[in-house]
């Protein structure tokens, strides 16, 4: 699923296209705000991911089709973006697709790995994990 994935090669362009990592928060940011706000009864513990230090809610559906619909937000600007990166790394595959994405091997070849605290990469995970298992449920 990794290589030649349609969506997976456009984030790696996209990040390649950046040159050093103030320009690549900076997208991340972007990408952040551009998500479509949640409703403030969205902003529940239902949907609060555990394992984050800033706050993290993500709200995971299906489609008729049985597609992964995911909207989120966060209280933090950097951890909105890697939200976002999510969303358009997830959304719209089925739950077999999204469970075959092998995301710390996507995160790698962004570069986003290293470039992340621990305590980022640890809510990352935590992310990750909450997606993986709610698709992995369907």
């Amino acid at each position: 699923m990794q290589t030649g994935d349609p969506v997976i090669e456009s984030l790696v362009d996209e990040f390649d296209f950046l040159g050093d990592w103030e320009e690549r928060y900076r997208y991340l940011i972007e990408m952040g705000r551009a998500l479509e706000p949640l409703k403030p009864d969205e902003h529940c513990d239902a949907n609060k991911v555990q394992g984050c230090v800033s706050q993290v809610w993500l709200v995971l559906g299906k489609d008729g089709e049985g597609k992964l619909l995911i909207r989120g937000d966060s209280d933090a600007h950097i951890v909105k973006g890697l939200v976002a990166l999510l969303i358009r790394l997830y959304a719209g595959r089925s739950p077999a697709e999204a469970t075959a994405i092998d995301a710390r091997e996507v995160l790698a070849r962004i570069g986003l790995g290293e470039h992340l605290s621990p305590q980022r990469s640890n809510g990352l995970a935590s992310m990750v994990a909450r997606i993986r298992s709610w698709a992995g449920e369907g």
